[in-house]
């Protein structure tokens, strides 16, 4: 039976992952996750891709007390109630988009720059959806999958927290959620529309555990599984973006049903 195997959410865009027993998949986004980005000093996108150990920072977030919670490896701590300040238009996707919000209170701004050498600020959006990609808040991958590519470069495991998918999913064959795509399918209480192929980047490669690169997913992935063109641009495939056709609560465990 195919079943959840893991949910993880980032509190934080680019820091680590979360792996809660259940979550909410709501109107169009999922509470919890992408609350906040990092900026850079031109008000850019600043995550893994230009920082991999910012992955390792560690935060929590209580929507109902808008208290939010910063763990760095060395053991730091910074913690307090959210404090909105002056306003901010994140430029995502090279400039192409732009995601309006307000930055948080200077302690937060503070210690990420300083973590990760360079003056960034901590920015929570208007609408934690606009983060999303357009392709749809839920991503679905198999445990199988990520078995497969271990066993294309080798190893005994591959952590598929690489991925930083939103729902891991036991039971399938490997790339069996590719099938899924113009389907229905039931995840615990949820319906999800799946609609694509996430099409990967260079984050991939980073181990989780360190922040840095130690392995060519990318290449190992282009080898045996080809690469997409869409529109013109050319696509490294694994995992699927879905929409969510009917909201519910999603625990690790539930059962996921293809309609």
């Amino acid at each position: 039976m195919k079943s959840v195997s893991r949910l993880s959410v980032a509190p934080v865009k680019g820091m680590a992952l979360v792996h809660p027993e259940e979550i909410e998949l709501g109107s169009g986004r999922v509470p919890g996750n992408r609350e906040f980005l990092v900026v850079d000093e031109r008000d850019r996108k600043f995550d893994q891709i230009e920082h991999g150990p910012l992955g390792l920072v560690e935060a929590s977030y209580d929507a109902v007390a808008d208290r939010l919670t910063l763990r760095f490896p060395d053991g730091a701590v910074v913690d307090g109630e959210v404090e909105l300040r002056e306003e901010v238009t994140a430029l995502l996707s090279h400039g192409r988009r732009r995601v309006p919000g307000r930055a948080v209170d200077g302690a937060f701004s503070a210690a990420i720059s300083d973590y990760v050498g360079k003056t960034v600020r901590l920015v929570k959006p208007d609408d934690p959806a606009a983060l999303l990609r357009r392709r749809g808040p839920v991503t679905l991958l198999a445990d199988a999958s990520v078995a497969e590519l271990a066993r294309q470069v080798g190893r005994d495991e591959v952590d598929a927290r690489r991925f930083r998918m939103l729902i891991g999913i036991a039971g399938c064959r490997a790339h069996e959620e590719d099938e899924w795509i113009g389907r229905s399918v039931r995840v615990g209480d949820a319906v999800v529309r799946v609609l694509e192929e996430v099409d990967r980047c260079a984050v991939t490669t980073q181990d989780p555990r360190t922040g840095r690169p130690d392995l060519d997913t990318l290449r190992t992935i282009t080898e045996y599984r080809g690469i997409r063109t869409r529109r013109g641009i050319k696509r490294i495939d694994f995992g699927v973006y879905g929409e969510i056709e009917q909201p519910g609560r999603v625990r690790v465990g539930d059962p996921v049903e293809p309609l």
